[in-house]
This record gives C-alpha cells, structure tokens and sequence, in this order.
C-alpha cells in the first residue's frame, strides 16, 4: 500500500496547484523542488519510498520547440540521479507518453505497436515532433541511469489527457491526423491514468513500460467529439465521413496488471 505520509515535491508550473494547500496534516508534506537544482531534489527525497515523477515545460518557456529536449533530459537525469542517492526510494513511477513509441517509419507498416516500441528521434526531429523528441530522450535518459544505478523504475506512458483544461495548443495533438489515419490516437481519461499510476506503484511484480490510454479515437464520431471538445462550433467542421481506421496500438500489458491488482484489491 502507498506510504502513510504522502510527500508532493513540485516544481515549475506544477507548484502553482499547490498554492494555498494546507499542511497541518500530518499526512501530508509539499515541499518545493527545482528539478534543475540537484540538491533541491535531494533535500525533498529525504525519507520518501517512493516517486512519481512527471515533467511540465518550465515558466518561462511554456511549449514545447527544438531546444525543450535538452531542458527535459536536464531535469530527468538530476531527479534520477537523486533517487539512486536517496537509500529509501523503493519506487520510481516515471510519466511519460504514449508519443515515445509511435512515431517511425517503421511503425506506420508494422502490426500493432506496444510498449516494445520507441519513436525514431531522426523521425520526431525531421517533422518537428519536439513534444514526442522530448519525451524519447527524457526518457530513454531515465532508463540508462536507473538501470546503471540499480533504481527500480517503472513508466506510464499515457495518451492525450482528457483534462478538462485540454486546449488544441497541447503539444501532443501535433500530427493528430496521422496518428488517425494509422489507428494510433490514443486517450487517458485522468481517474484512470491515476489509477494506473497507484497500481504499478503498489505491484511488486510490476516493470518496464505501461501504454496506459482507455480510449482509441478510429472513427468519424470519436474525431467530431474531440474536434467540438477542442475548437469553437464555426471551426471545428470536419468532413462527414473520416473513415474508420484499424486500431494498431495495444496496452495488453497494462490490462493484465489492472485485472491482476484489482482482483487481490477486491472485497467480496
């Protein structure tokens, strides 16, 4: 089960949330971090077992461009390498993206793609895929220190968040069309990508990546749905007919875990 004392360290953007929460809960400790800051990560681990770690574009560089993969990879290998510094950490659930694994030549022909695959970085760099570059490299960086530092590290890579501040200025919507086309738009509704995040936190027998999305947008209705969700009425015409595109991306590996860690959580 997750710790008694909860411990949020945030930073950037992500500190803004917590502005005004109350500590006088004993359960409950924020501490403010600076991801570029090594010692600032390590003073807020203290006594943590576990992290779940997620990065947002910091203030004062709100979107994703060509250079955002150096400031991403920067803060991944200085919070890795303060959890293989911090004794205590049992854990490391690391968010990345479901973008790290669909983007390739090779992909567009091949069956179904699933957590196995990576996006070629010369792909995302040739048509200005920074969001899913940053990400790659964020996280292939993460990999190769966890596993050169014994840290024991799990990913959820999720889909487009169905947030209800989503806007069409979200970076991973770039090459929405083709990610329809080849049956590899992929949704996370925010209850589940939570749940997932506590379930392979709590697994012992969890590992490696997790393609974590609850919804695949293939046909006209779903593209019209998200299109009004995402642009006013006298933008958001579409073609009446889409087309329905075979699904070609697959989270097996996260269904068996999800039935498995639901079926020792249930109370008959």
């Amino acid at each position: 089960m997750l710790s008694a004392t909860l411990q949020i360290v945030s930073a950037g953007k992500l500190s803004q949330s917590f502005e005004g929460l109350s500590c006088n809960n004993k359960k409950l400790k924020v501490f403010h971090s600076d991801p570029f800051d090594y010692h600032s990560i390590l003073d807020a681990l203290k006594g943590c077992c576990g992290l779940f770690y997620s990065f947002e574009p910091p203030s004062d560089q709100p979107t994703y461009d060509e250079f955002m993969a150096d400031v991403e990879v920067r803060a991944a290998h200085n919070v890795l390498e303060a959890c293989a510094q911090t004794n205590t950490i049992d854990k490391v659930v690391f968010t990345s993206s479901a973008t790290t694994v669909i983007w390739s030549d090779s992909n567009s022909k091949a069956p179904d793609l699933d957590e196995r695959n990576w996006s070629d970085l010369n792909f995302c760099r040739k048509f200005k895929l920074w969001q899913a570059l940053s990400k790659t490299l964020a996280e292939k960086t993460a990999w190769a220190l966890a596993m050169d530092r014994g840290v024991n590290m799990v990913t959820v890579n999720g889909g487009l968040l169905m947030s209800p501040d989503l806007t069409i200025a979200n970076p991973y919507l770039k090459g929405a069309a083709e990610m329809y086309e080849d049956g590899v738009f992929v949704t996370v509704d925010l209850r589940f990508i939570v749940d997932t995040h506590i379930h392979v936190f709590e697994d012992i027998a969890s590992y490696g990546r997790y393609l974590c999305f609850n919804h695949v947008i293939n046909c006209n209705e779903d593209a019209v749905k998200l299109a009004n969700k995402l642009l006013p009425p006298s933008q958001s015409s579409l073609p009446q007919s889409l087309g329905i595109h075979q699904q070609r991306i697959s989270n097996k590996k996260l269904n068996k875990l999800m039935v498995a860690f639901d079926s020792k959580h249930r109370v008959d």
